[in-house]
């Protein structure tokens, strides 16, 4: 069964940081590119970053240009997401899924594997 892990959320004071971890299992992660995306409250999916199978090419919204950083270890099946310098609209629940997606290209909620790991920045 393939399944997809989200963890690493939690609460946190706008500035600081979290390091968001996504285990795969039911398939090999290092076949597959790669995206994170998040959902805030009432509003719509919105694609965060991607990265190609080996981890040689990533892309990020402009809104979490230099401050986000997505990477894997295929050899622990697991991608990760590096948030930095944190603000309140980065608020929202994240999701990991398997393809390589964009700003104009979303994932179906199909691929929405996992139950998300949420994320809330708030003083």
């Amino acid at each position: 069964e393939v399944q997809l892990v989200e963890s690493g959320g939690g609460l946190v004071q706008p500035g600081g940081s979290l390091r968001l971890s996504c285990a795969a299992s039911g398939f090999e992660l290092g076949g597959t590119d790669m995206s994170w995306v998040r959902q805030a409250p009432g509003k719509g999916l919105e694609w965060v970053s991607a990265i190609t199978r080996r981890g040689d090419f990533t892309t990020y919204t402009d809104s979490v240009k230099g401050r986000f950083t997505i990477s894997r270890d295929n050899a622990k099946n697991t991608m990760y997401l590096q948030m930095n310098s944190l603000k309140s609209e980065d608020t929202a629940l994240y999701y990991c899924v398997r393809g390589y997606y964009s700003n104009n290209v979303h994932p179906p909620l199909s691929e929405l594997l996992g139950q998300g790991t949420q994320v809330t920045v708030s003083s």
